[in-house]
């Protein structure tokens, strides 16, 4: 087995105008996917992120201050998950619950470095 990380990358609901039922409908999908994979066992972690973005660019470092409004695409957060290769990451990433949204799963594999 090998550790991946699913990075949800998309609008954010704060943007789209959702009223608080579809806000809770919505967390009532995650709540429910997380759940999926804590029972499979495979699930390692994960976190959502706010919507606020600090970049630090170039040599000189500038700082720029953003918000997911002010981005096409933002990071919305991701799970650590356990599993034997991308097709089975995939196959989990079929219940995403913003596909309806537009939004996207992006699936990278976490690298080990040999000490």
């Amino acid at each position: 087995m090998k550790d991946f990380m699913m990075i949800f990358v998309g609008k954010e609901y704060v943007d789209l105008g959702m009223s608080p039922e579809e806000l809770q409908s919505r967390m009532e999908k995650w709540f429910a996917w997380g759940a999926k994979m804590e029972q499979a066992g495979i699930l390692k972690g994960g976190e959502a992120l706010t919507p606020q973005i600090r970049r630090i660019t170039g040599k000189d470092r500038t700082v720029t201050d953003l918000t997911s409004a002010e981005v096409k695409e933002i990071v919305g957060g991701f799970y650590l998950i356990k599993a034997k290769d991308f097709d089975a990451v995939q196959e989990i990433a079929k219940d995403f619950p913003d596909y309806d949204l537009g939004n996207t799963v992006e699936i990278r594999e976490i690298m080990v470095f040999d000490q």
